[in-house]
């Protein structure tokens, strides 16, 4: 669980990516999650844009991808989700 100073820290590393992974109208498809679990693998964090749904229901995909993939929601602006899982070998440190 990330505290409010670490969310903060990785707001700021975040606010320059690109989003990283896209998912079509088909939504939380097996291929998404897939390149999802490699994109977080590699990068640690990332951007994820989001089909133009109703809020509620891009809320819900923000958090079914998020338990999926075993990661953190960082931050969700509009159709932009920001996500974070340590790596095996940890890029980002993390303030206390």
């Amino acid at each position: 669980m990330l505290n409010p100073k670490q969310r903060q820290y990785l707001k700021g590393l975040a606010h320059s990516l690109n989003p990283t992974v896209l998912v079509g109208e088909a939504g939380v498809s097996d291929a998404v999650l897939a390149e999802l679990d490699r994109a977080l693998a590699h990068h640690e964090l990332l951007k994820v844009r989001l089909p133009a749904l109703e809020r509620e229901e891009r809320e819900h995909m923000a958090e079914e991808m998020a338990a999926r993939v075993s990661a953190e929601t960082v931050q969700r602006i509009g159709r932009i989700v920001v996500l974070y899982r340590p790596g095996e070998k940890q890029r980002i440190v993390l303030p206390k």
